[in-house]
């Protein structure tokens, strides 16, 4: 490993030893950062040991997940040869470690070194523990919720076999409620859990589960502190209790968007080691009335529909989205109205200058006393589009009306639907795509999926902004002259008209998908939250560093 050598001098060494691990010996370091290691090789002149650097290895005592001392379990085959390593260093401990594999996975691999008396390895236990016990955002008691019907049905199987198994070697206590009704989590943290009891909250399922528990949380610290959620300029608390996310739903897109995996495994690991990643939050409201709280993605028109008319197939699954995105963008809906927006800061950066948020994002850490200063909405709109006023005012028809407070990237679109949004930085990327043909929407939608950029068209807009609203055109009731009776009475039309060949088809309205939920009234204002919650996570690392340790459980 480079630079071993000088890891292993770091002052202060709290404990150093030569130890037998495998088939030799290796010399031992611990350090208040550091746990190495590397071989020793004993030459024939006078005992010496050379140190070898390419036997090396170390491990960031902030990825430690247990030390334990280890009973010897031995098979016929190696009984022999166990025998003499037991008589020169009959007692041995296990370190447990966070191992990267690649692609954003982590495994937990062990590592067992034996030492020449009881005495030597307890002092190894201890002395790991005692630095362990020092990291003060590890959790000791979580509250976990599992989502028994999300996804294939395997919530329950992944905690038991998978997760419960990691938090009981790293020490942490967890009380479980498995859900039984849709937003039975979310009303037991608004009203029942003790949150005083735990270090933070981990939902077991996909991005609804999450929502609930994002809804039952935010909910309960706003109403402790007595914040009423209904004002749209409201300074919300943020809350101090992390959120950790284990996939185990349809759709993972929130633990995706800030790990870079959904792995069950990878994010017990980040709980456990006490990752803490910010997130912004936006709130969402109709006049002067909460409706929800969003962290992905809102989407008017396209995705609005596509959800709108997936509700009506759950009977499918989740093949029902696929369906579903396939008959909206057949119809080719466009629907009219009015954008209204706050720009962000400069220093914000904007959505394509393709600087990604990675872990320690400079733009996410980058914090100015405006952000901490409510939303004011505009006075008047004078014009089409009046970029002089403090909020610009965007008019048109428009076939999706698209807000991301994340890269929303997924499996599927690996880039998602705003590369370079960022999680904590107190903006959301506004993405307004105008009426077009059915090709260039669909050379749009392509973009999604490859490096191209999908902002590269002449009908999408995008702005970085701190809040925006929408209001749908009011459209005029259209009434029968056949028909004197049905004066004042809405009609529902369908995608063909019985009026000229030239007359353009649109709905009245379309639908918000909050993530994932659909919005009651379509004339909405958002404000971004910044920071509002913590999740058990650290961002996607920008380079994996990929260890070789066989070790892997």
């Amino acid at each position: 490993m480079t630079g071993l050598n000088e890891v292993m001098e770091k002052p202060p060494r709290l404990l150093s030893s030569q130890l037998f691990h495998k088939q030799g010996l290796v010399e031992v370091v611990l350090n208040r950062s550091v746990l190495a290691w590397k071989e020793t090789e004993t030459s024939g002149k006078r005992g010496i040991n050379n140190i070898s650097e390419a036997g090396g290895h170390a491990v960031q005592v902030c990825e430690i997940v247990a030390v334990r001392e280890t009973e010897d379990v031995q098979t016929n085959t190696e009984g022999k040869r166990r025998n003499a390593q037991q008589q020169l260093y009959p007692c041995a401990f296990t370190v447990s470690f966070v191992r990267r594999t690649g692609q954003h996975r982590w495994r937990c691999s062990d590592i067992t070194f034996r030492c020449t008396n009881q005495g030597l390895c307890q002092q190894w236990i201890q002395t790991i523990n005692e630095q362990l016990s020092l990291l003060s955002s590890r959790p000791k008691s979580l509250l976990v919720y599992i989502n028994p019907y999300g996804g294939r049905r395997l919530g329950k199987r992944i905690y038991e076999q998978k997760v419960a198994p990691l938090f009981r070697r790293a020490s942490i206590s967890a009380d479980v409620i498995v859900t039984e009704r849709a937003n039975h989590a979310r009303d037991h943290l608004k009203a029942e859990a003790n949150l005083g009891k735990y270090d933070g909250v981990v939902c077991v399922g996909g991005d609804g589960m999450f929502s609930e528990i994002l809804h039952g949380l935010v909910t309960r610290i706003q109403n402790d502190h007595g914040v009423d959620q209904n004002q749209p300029e409201a300074d919300l608390v943020r809350c101090s209790l992390r959120i950790g996310i284990i996939p185990a739903g349809s759709t993972d897109c929130i633990c995706y968007a800030t790990v870079g995996i959904n792995d069950p495994v990878t994010s017990a690991l980040h709980i456990i080691v006490g990752d803490s990643q910010p997130m912004d939050v936006c709130s969402v409201h109709h006049n002067n009335t909460f409706l929800r709280y969003s962290v992905s993605m809102l989407g008017y028109g396209f995705y609005g529909d596509v959800l709108t008319d997936s509700e009506r197939k759950r009977w499918m699954g989740p093949a029902r989205y696929d369906l579903s995105g396939v008959k909206t963008f057949l119809s080719h809906n466009y629907y009219e109205g009015t954008v209204s927006f706050l720009p962000a800061e400069d220093h914000k950066g904007n959505p394509r200058d393709k600087l990604q948020c990675r872990t320690g994002c400079r733009v996410c850490q980058h914090k100015h006393q405006s952000e901490e200063k409510p939303c004011e909405m505009p006075v008047k709109e004078n014009s089409d589009i009046d970029s002089g006023a403090a909020w610009p005012v965007i008019r048109g028809k428009f076939i999706a009306v698209n807000a991301a407070s994340m890269s929303c990237a997924c499996p599927r679109s690996p880039k998602g639907l705003s590369p370079s949004a960022h999680l904590a930085d107190g903006t959301a990327d506004l993405i307004l795509i105008r009426k077009c043909s059915r090709l260039d929407f669909f050379r749009h939608l392509l973009r999604h999926t490859n490096k191209d950029d999908q902002f590269d068209h002449a009908f999408v807009e995008v702005h970085r902004v701190r809040g925006f609203r929408f209001q749908p055109k009011r459209r005029e009731a259209v009434f029968s002259v056949e028909d004197p009776s049905e004066t004042g009475k809405r009609k529902t039309f369908g995608p063909f008209c019985s009026g000229p060949p030239a007359c353009d088809y649109t709905s009245a309205h379309s639908s918000w998908n909050c993530d994932g939920e659909i919005l009651s009234h379509a004339a909405i204002q958002v404000s971004v939250q910044c920071q509002l919650i913590r999740l058990f996570a650290r961002g996607i690392e920008e380079q994996q560093c990929v260890s070789e340790e066989p070790y892997t459980l």
